[in-house]
């Protein structure tokens, strides 16, 4: 039976080491702020955004919020981010996504300043990764690595499996792991013979957005689970990627959803937010 990887006991020291890092600036007098801007009122933004805001505070960073309207032109977007990367009191800009459909994602996350980019969603930001130069790197899939090595999980070595290949997660998570010495293998719906590639996975990341999908069936005996989806099931209930139940039988290590990678994503934030400072001084 796997063992669980404790994803809100691992974020909690995280961000516990980001309220020790703001005291020190404190103490220096500089603050830390970051601008969260949200268009448009979907309760999943509206939940994400509340959840940053009191990890913010936790951490002790200051919080700006600009809640724009969903008829918001993209101009009047592009004018505030603008704004913002001109602050000298503001470190890291986020805005919330999905955008309307009248909204540009690429132009509005090009408009960020690179240094004020805690999202790591910006190309200089995923260029930066993919050569090996410091940068932001996108949170959810740097918490991954950091729930592997709290765990005293390697990377070194062991041949780790992706399933999927989105600009957030899959593909920033596959140069993580290459970063850390994993030789890696990116799937997704076009690849033959999924089960096989899943079953030499000695760590196997899912990010695919589909419940349940992949099975104890899926799984070398002893392997790493790192479940990514978030997910509604027929019940009404949580999900991820995996089926943990099937899963936990045969993996030696595996994370819960929820519990598992979702708090590792704001935790890695406030580590962002307070990075920007760091890396300008």
């Amino acid at each position: 039976m796997a063992q669980i990887i404790d994803g809100k006991k691992i974020s909690t020291q995280i961000k516990d080491e980001c309220r020790e890092r703001t005291a020190a600036l404190a103490a220096q007098g500089i603050t830390v702020t970051l601008a969260v801007i949200q268009v448009g009122s979907d309760p999943a933004s509206s939940v994400y955004v509340r959840n940053k805001k009191r990890a913010c505070e936790y951490c002790g960073i200051r919080s700006l919020s600009y809640e724009l309207p969903e008829t918001v032109s993209e101009e009047e977007l592009l004018n505030l981010i603008r704004e913002l990367n001109s602050r000298a009191d503001v470190n890291g800009i986020l805005v919330q996504l999905p955008l309307p459909k009248h909204i540009s994602e690429d132009r509005v996350t090009e408009a960020i300043d690179p240094g004020k980019d805690v999202d790591g969603f910006h190309p200089m930001s995923v260029g930066a990764l993919s050569i090996g130069k410091p940068g932001f790197v996108s949170c959810t899939p740097q918490g991954v690595i950091e729930l592997l090595k709290r765990s005293g999980i390697s990377i070194r070595r062991k041949e780790c499996v992706v399933v999927g290949r989105s600009n957030i997660v899959g593909k920033p998570m596959a140069m993580l792991l290459l970063r850390e010495n994993g030789t890696v293998t990116v799937t997704h719906s076009a690849t033959v013979n999924l089960k096989e590639v899943t079953r030499r996975a000695d760590i196997l990341v899912v990010a695919i957005g589909k419940p349940g999908f992949i099975t104890g069936d899926d799984l070398k005996e002893g392997a790493v689970v790192i479940d990514v989806g978030i997910n509604r099931g027929a019940d009404g209930k949580l999900c991820g990627d995996v089926d943990f139940e099937s899963a936990r039988k045969v993996a030696s290590w595996i994370t819960p959803v929820p519990g598992g990678v979702g708090p590792m994503t704001i935790a890695m934030l406030m580590s962002n937010c307070v990075k920007s400072v760091e890396m300008k001084r």
